[in-house]
């Protein structure tokens, strides 16, 4: 059985350095969520916290003697996972080798599908895009990116077009719910 991650010494080292260089003086872990899907993979949230600041249903880790939290959603994703450091001309950075599929629900599959072979094609032209960050209970949880973040027709292009488009196509989504912070768009289309 492989492990559920590993940290390369490279990492391990740099993480070790920013928990030094911390002003906090409290006990800090790594904590790991993944947070969306991108064309090149899964976007990670990676964080050095408090313990107390994990969430209730985070998945506590110890990786060659380090405290880990895993966001609960994110473990199946995670299986097997390295984290590495890895420096570039431009500096270094994190870096997850991840041999896990972007879904592994058919459900989200499906919706994962009809995301990227129509709907965002059809928001492209305003610049914009549609993530899937997952589905729940029937409902696929959705964010607007690009153009679309701050539109001001996003109701419309939501309820119209893209709920249509996936509750047409994907028997068992009875809903789907918008997450994004519109007021954070900085180039909303008119």
């Amino acid at each position: 059985m492989r492990d559920m991650l590993s940290i390369s010494p490279k990492a391990r080292e740099m993480l070790d350095q920013f928990a030094i260089n911390s002003d906090d003086s409290e006990q800090l872990v790594l904590r790991i969520e993944i947070i969306g899907r991108g064309p090149k993979g899964f976007q990670y949230d990676l964080q050095l916290v408090n313990s107390e600041e994990g969430k209730d249903d985070d998945i506590s880790l110890k990786i060659d003697g380090m405290d880990v939290l895993v966001a609960a959603k994110s473990k199946i994703y995670l299986e097997g996972t390295t984290i590495d450091y890895k420096e570039t001309l431009m500096g270094g950075g994190f870096s997850f080798d991840n041999p896990n599929p972007l879904w592994v629900d058919d459900l989200s599959k499906a919706v994962a599908e009809i995301i990227s072979e129509e709907v965002n094609p059809a928001v492209a032209s305003h610049g914009g895009h549609v993530n899937l960050i997952g589905v729940d209970e029937g409902k696929a949880i959705i964010s607007f990116g690009g153009g679309c973040q701050g539109c001001g027709m996003v109701d419309v292009t939501l309820k119209q077009g893209v709920e249509v488009m996936i509750k047409d196509k994907v028997p068992g989504i009875f809903e789907v719910v918008d997450i994004t912070d519109h007021t954070a768009g900085t180039n909303p289309f008119y």
